[in-house]
């Protein structure tokens, strides 16, 4: 197992206390992260060196594709994707209703 998937094996967003504490929810609670390009829900957690008001998604994850929130622009040079960032909307996600069957 790569040692990326051993530390963090789920997508997850690094969130400040602060930030947690304004959205009412815990560490591990999920949580919704739009942008004008996109939305993803993912699992909270707790980073005390996030500053409050931000957020920072890992771009490893497929079920959480920070990169559909941001530009598709690439260094130059590297032909690598930029260090991006971006305006956001956090909030908590909703539980999601099961349809019938």
């Amino acid at each position: 197992m790569p040692p990326l998937i051993r530390l963090v094996p789920a997508a997850i967003a690094a969130v400040s206390r602060g930030t947690l504490t304004k959205l009412g929810i815990k560490p591990g609670d999920m949580i919704r992260v739009t942008t004008r390009r996109g939305t993803v829900e993912l699992n909270s957690r707790q980073d005390d060196g996030i500053p409050d008001g931000v957020v920072f998604i890992p771009f490893a994850y497929v079920e959480a594709a920070a990169n559909i929130l941001t530009n598709p622009a690439l260094d130059p040079f590297g032909k690598i994707p930029e260090f991006k960032f971006c305006a956001a909307k956090v909030e908590a996600a909703s539980p999601r209703m099961e349809a019938a069957e």
